[in-house]
């Protein structure tokens, strides 16, 4: 049987590597076996107190199958794409016969190597509700997407508040974090600390409810969430959101995701209650237009940049 030739190996390695993980530890692997990709779970990056339940190591395998499935479009193969419910597989890729790449799949491919995760201040030009629906309609597989309303942003920003302020006093989140510095140095003074930028530290300055709901205004806030908590709903919601991620760069848009302030049980079932949710928020996407030049990736000062706080 046919297998994959060393320079399409190397184009699926790129493209996974690239996917946005948790505290970018990038907690999968790559199987490769005649014309099958296969993305495995790897347990032993585990989080116990960011990631108690492996939430987030799911959902960064789930951006990495999204990132797979659009490699093997762009080499040229009609692909199709399973998600796998025992451990520690997740999902895979399977190139089925030759069919070239719609203009859809090379436009998302190519925004694979633009994608970061935005963590400043953006524009104050309103995304257009034309261009917010071509990004959100590549939603999907179970997954729905919720977009906040302005006059419900007062309510999530509070939330925030309040999900913040518990993290800062984790002693153990802190100290696992240790291992695995991720920096964030925020160009704007003053603008620094989550949940404005994501992760939040001991010394970051927590803004009130009012002060980060005003700065929630310039941006467009969706709440990714599944009916059921099982391990393929997590994969999905990765693949959910590399899909929305990348079909937001590729209209002009920057993003960042948080998924940190829902490990903080009293946060999803605030956020639920106060949205009226029917099912489960998994994690918090901010879309935008940047407010300055956006960085090129190879500027990045981590090669896979995360998602779990902050993901980028």
């Amino acid at each position: 049987m046919a297998t994959w030739s060393a320079d399409e190996v190397e184009v699926l390695a790129r493209a996974v590597t690239r996917a946005p993980s948790v505290h970018s530890t990038q907690p999968w692997e790559l199987k490769l076996a005649d014309r099958r990709a296969e993305i495995a779970e790897r347990p032993e990056f585990a989080l116990g107190h960011h990631d108690p339940d492996g939430r987030d190591r799911l959902i960064s395998c789930g951006a990495a199958l999204a990132n797979l499935w659009l490699a093997v479009r762009a080499l040229g193969w009609r692909a199709r794409l399973e998600t796998e419910a025992i451990p520690p597989w997740t999902g895979a890729v399977t190139a089925l016969r030759r069919e070239p790449p719609t203009a859809a799949d090379l436009h998302l491919y190519s925004a694979i190597a633009r994608r970061h995760s935005h963590r400043h201040a953006f524009a104050s030009t309103r995304v257009a509700e034309d261009r917010l629906a071509t990004v959100i309609a590549t939603a999907g597989d179970g997954v729905r997407v919720r977009v906040v309303a302005e006059d419900e942003l007062l309510a999530v920003a509070a939330i925030l508040e309040r999900a913040a302020k518990i993290i800062q006093g984790e002693a153990g989140f802190h100290a696992e974090l240790a291992w695995r510095e991720y920096a964030f140095v925020d160009r704007e003074p003053g603008r620094a600390g989550a949940p404005w930028a994501g992760l939040v530290r001991v010394g970051s300055r927590i803004p009130d409810a009012v002060t980060l709901a005003a700065r929630l205004e310039n941006e467009v806030i969706l709440v990714l969430c599944t009916e059921n908590d099982r391990r393929a709903d997590h994969v999905r919601t990765g693949l959910v959101m590399q899909r929305i991620w990348l079909s937001a760069v590729d209209n002009g848009l920057v993003a960042s995701v948080l998924t940190q302030p829902l490990h903080v049980r009293e946060t999803r079932e605030d956020l639920a209650e106060k949205l009226a949710l029917p099912v489960l928020p998994r994690l918090i996407m901010r879309l935008g237009h940047p407010a300055g030049p956006v960085r090129p990736r190879g500027d990045a000062p981590n090669a896979g940049q995360p998602i779990g706080v902050d993901h980028g």
